[in-house]
């Protein structure tokens, strides 16, 4: 019974973080060519492995279908309250 009411604060603490982040406005959105190398797909939505131009790798959740291997460009995007993610552009 411990185990489940953990579970379910952790859950609702989760949420509520994700909550913040949506409503923090966007500070800045920066821009950057990427190589889009592996996918792994759940239920229609795919969540993609990207290397940046820079060495670094991100994984970007989206629900578009993006061809592995290929040149794309993303899109850095962070909040106001420092919140960071990534996102292809649109």
């Amino acid at each position: 019974m411990i185990l489940f009411i953990g579970a379910f604060a952790i859950m609702i603490m989760s949420a509520a973080n994700k909550w913040a982040n949506d409503a923090s406005p966007i500070r800045s959105v920066d821009t950057f060519d990427a190589n889009v190398e592996s996918v792994q797909l759940d239920h229609g939505r795919g969540i993609y492995l990207v290397s940046i131009e820079n060495g670094s790798s991100v994984l970007i959740d989206d629900d578009r279908p993006h061809l592995i291997g290929s040149r794309t460009s993303i899109e850095r995007v962070t909040r106001d309250n420092g919140f960071v993610f990534y996102r292809f552009v649109s």
